[in-house]
Protein backbone atom coordinates (compact mmCIF):
# COMPACT_ATOMS: atom_id res chain seq x y z
CA UNK A 1 0.00 0.00 0.00
CA UNK A 2 2.97 2.41 0.88
CA UNK A 3 4.63 1.72 -2.13
CA UNK A 4 1.37 2.41 -4.40
CA UNK A 5 0.78 5.81 -2.44
CA UNK A 6 4.62 6.71 -3.06
CA UNK A 7 4.80 6.10 -6.86
CA UNK A 8 1.22 8.21 -7.00
CA UNK A 9 2.90 10.93 -5.27
CA UNK A 10 5.61 10.47 -7.33
CA UNK A 11 3.88 10.92 -10.44
CA UNK A 12 2.08 13.65 -9.35
CA UNK A 13 4.97 15.94 -8.40
CA UNK A 14 6.25 14.50 -11.79
CA UNK A 15 3.25 16.01 -13.56
CA UNK A 16 3.63 19.60 -11.60
CA UNK A 17 7.13 20.02 -12.89
CA UNK A 18 8.07 22.15 -15.85
CA UNK A 19 11.44 21.44 -17.42
CA UNK A 20 12.42 24.61 -19.32
CA UNK A 21 12.60 24.01 -23.66
CA UNK A 22 10.50 20.73 -23.04
CA UNK A 23 7.02 21.03 -23.49
CA UNK A 24 4.60 18.24 -23.22
CA UNK A 25 3.92 16.30 -26.09
CA UNK A 26 0.09 17.63 -26.34
CA UNK A 27 1.09 21.29 -26.08
CA UNK A 28 4.35 20.18 -28.82
CA UNK A 29 1.71 19.05 -31.00
CA UNK A 30 -0.57 22.26 -31.10
CA UNK A 31 2.53 24.19 -31.93
CA UNK A 32 3.18 25.80 -35.21
CA UNK A 33 6.27 27.83 -36.36
CA UNK A 34 6.53 30.24 -38.95
CA UNK A 35 9.63 31.73 -40.28
CA UNK A 36 10.32 34.99 -42.45
CA UNK A 37 13.35 35.79 -43.82
CA UNK A 38 16.35 35.73 -43.82
CA UNK A 39 16.29 36.28 -47.59
CA UNK A 40 13.40 35.95 -49.60
CA UNK A 41 11.81 32.80 -47.73
CA UNK A 42 8.27 32.45 -45.84
CA UNK A 43 7.59 29.06 -44.15
CA UNK A 44 5.24 27.11 -42.03
CA UNK A 45 6.49 24.06 -40.51
CA UNK A 46 3.18 22.40 -41.02
CA UNK A 47 1.05 22.80 -43.96
CA UNK A 48 -2.02 20.49 -42.99
CA UNK A 49 -3.25 20.36 -39.73
CA UNK A 50 -6.61 19.43 -37.56
CA UNK A 51 -8.72 22.13 -36.24
CA UNK A 52 -8.57 23.20 -32.92
CA UNK A 53 -6.29 25.52 -30.52
CA UNK A 54 -2.94 26.42 -31.73
CA UNK A 55 0.49 28.31 -30.50
CA UNK A 56 2.00 29.63 -33.31
CA UNK A 57 5.58 30.95 -33.07
CA UNK A 58 6.96 33.62 -35.60
CA UNK A 59 10.28 33.92 -35.81
CA UNK A 60 10.61 37.19 -37.78
CA UNK A 61 14.24 37.07 -39.08
CA UNK A 62 14.04 40.29 -41.02
CA UNK A 63 13.46 43.95 -41.22
CA UNK A 64 12.02 44.18 -44.37
CA UNK A 65 9.13 41.28 -44.31
CA UNK A 66 6.26 40.58 -42.00
CA UNK A 67 4.82 37.47 -41.48
CA UNK A 68 0.58 37.58 -41.96
CA UNK A 69 -1.74 34.76 -41.77
CA UNK A 70 -5.38 35.01 -42.75
CA UNK A 71 -7.82 32.41 -42.62
CA UNK A 72 -11.93 31.80 -40.70
CA UNK A 73 -11.68 34.14 -38.16
CA UNK A 74 -7.96 34.72 -38.39
CA UNK A 75 -6.03 37.78 -39.31
CA UNK A 76 -2.88 38.03 -37.82
CA UNK A 77 0.87 39.59 -39.10
CA UNK A 78 3.57 41.13 -37.64
CA UNK A 79 5.23 44.23 -38.58
CA UNK A 80 7.52 45.27 -41.19
CA UNK A 81 10.41 46.74 -39.48
CA UNK A 82 10.56 44.24 -36.27
CA UNK A 83 13.05 41.73 -36.05
CA UNK A 84 11.51 39.57 -33.19
CA UNK A 85 9.84 36.26 -32.36
CA UNK A 86 6.28 36.18 -31.78
CA UNK A 87 3.59 34.23 -30.64
CA UNK A 88 -0.12 33.83 -31.02
CA UNK A 89 -2.64 31.96 -29.82
CA UNK A 90 -5.54 31.04 -31.84
CA UNK A 91 -8.06 28.74 -32.97
CA UNK A 92 -8.09 27.28 -36.32
CA UNK A 93 -11.34 25.88 -38.05
CA UNK A 94 -11.39 23.58 -41.10
CA UNK A 95 -10.55 25.79 -44.44
CA UNK A 96 -7.54 27.12 -45.97
CA UNK A 97 -4.97 29.74 -44.11
CA UNK A 98 -2.39 31.73 -46.23
CA UNK A 99 0.40 33.33 -45.09
CA UNK A 100 2.15 35.70 -46.97
CA UNK A 101 4.69 38.88 -46.57
CA UNK A 102 2.42 41.79 -47.12
CA UNK A 103 5.67 43.83 -49.27
CA UNK A 104 6.65 40.57 -51.49
CA UNK A 105 3.43 39.28 -51.53
CA UNK A 106 3.60 37.75 -55.08
CA UNK A 107 6.76 35.98 -54.41
CA UNK A 108 6.28 35.12 -50.64
CA UNK A 109 3.72 33.15 -49.83
CA UNK A 110 2.17 30.12 -48.50
CA UNK A 111 -0.96 28.36 -47.66
CA UNK A 112 -1.73 25.81 -44.27
CA UNK A 113 -4.89 23.71 -44.70
CA UNK A 114 -7.01 22.50 -41.43
CA UNK A 115 -8.88 19.87 -41.91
Amino acid sequence: MRQLAFGAALAAIAAALTIPGLAPAAARNNTLVGTVGPGFTITMNKTIVKAGTYAIVIHDKSNIHNFHLTGPGVNKLTSVPAVATTTWRVTLKKGTYRFVCDPHATSMKGVLRVT
